[in-house]
C-alpha cells in the first residue's frame, strides 16, 4: 500500500507526524508533502524539527517541486490524507489551484478516483470554508475535522490524537488499535 500524506500550515502538526509513525509501523508506504508552514507548526507543536518528520516518510517531497512524481496521475497511490488540512490548501484542492505540490497531489486523487481524507482545521466554519467542503465532499472527498470523542474516556491528548489518526485510517481500511471502538469492552481500570 502507498499513502502520499500531506502536512500543511495549520495548528494539528501531530495528525500528521502521528499518521506518519503509524503507517511506517504497519509497513505502508508514505509519500510526505510539508509545506513551509507545516514545518513550522510540527516544530512548535510537536518540538520535531522538519528534517526528524521528513525521516519517518519513505519519501519526502518539497511542496514547490511540482516534477515530484506524487504530481502525475501515473503514479500509483492507494490514496492521500492531508492532517492537518488548512482552509488554504482546502480552497486550493477545491477550486483546483495546483500552485503547489500538496494541492496538486489532492487534485490528481480526485481526479483519478483515489480516497482523498482531508483533516480540516478550523473553528469557527465560515460559509466560505462550509461551501468548499460541500463541492469536495459531492465529489466524494473526505471531510474529517479532528473531532473530540468522549465514549472511550481519553486520558490524554495522545489518546485524542490517535482516535482522529484511527479514523483516517478506517478510511482505507487499515486495521489498527488506536481506539476503542463502540460497543467494544472498557479496558480495566489502572490497566495500562
Amino acid at each position: 500500500m502507498r499513502i502520499v500524506v500531506g502536512i500543511s500550515g495549520s495548528t494539528g502538526a501531530a495528525y500528521g507526524v502521528r499518521m506518519l509513525e503509524v503507517l511506517r509501523e504497519k509497513g505502508v508506504e508514505t509519500h510526505l508533502i510539508m509545506s513551509e508552514w507545516g514545518a513550522r507548526c510540527a516544530a512548535m507543536e510537536t518540538r520535531r524539527d522538519p528534517g526528524s518528520v521528513r525521516s519517518l516518510a519513505s519519501a519526502a517531497h518539497d511542496d514547490s517541486n511540482m516534477a515530484a512524481p506524487v504530481s502525475s496521475g501515473t503514479f500509483r497511490a492507494d490514496g492521500m490524507v492531508v492532517a492537518p488540512c488548512s482552509m488554504k490548501t482546502l480552497s486550493a484542492v477545491a477550486n483546483g489551484y495546483d500552485e503547489t505540490l500538496m494541492a496538486r497531489a489532492a487534485g490528481v486523487a480526485i481526479k483519478e478516483s483515489r480516497r482523498l481524507v482531508l483533516v480540516a482545521r478550523e473553528a469557527p466554519l465560515s460559509a466560505i470554508h462550509l461551501e468548499n467542503m460541500l463541492k469536495l465532499a459531492r465529489l466524494g472527498v473526505v471531510i474529517m475535522p479532528p473531532v473530540t470523542e468522549f465514549y472511550t474516556a481519553p486520558a490524554t491528548v495522545a489518546d485524542m490524537v490517535d482516535h482522529v489518526v484511527g479514523k483516517c485510517l478506517d478510511q482505507f481500511g487499515i486495521g489498527h488499535a488506536l481506539y476503542r471502538r463502540w460497543g467494544e469492552a472498557a479496558p480495566a481500570a489502572g490497566g495500562g
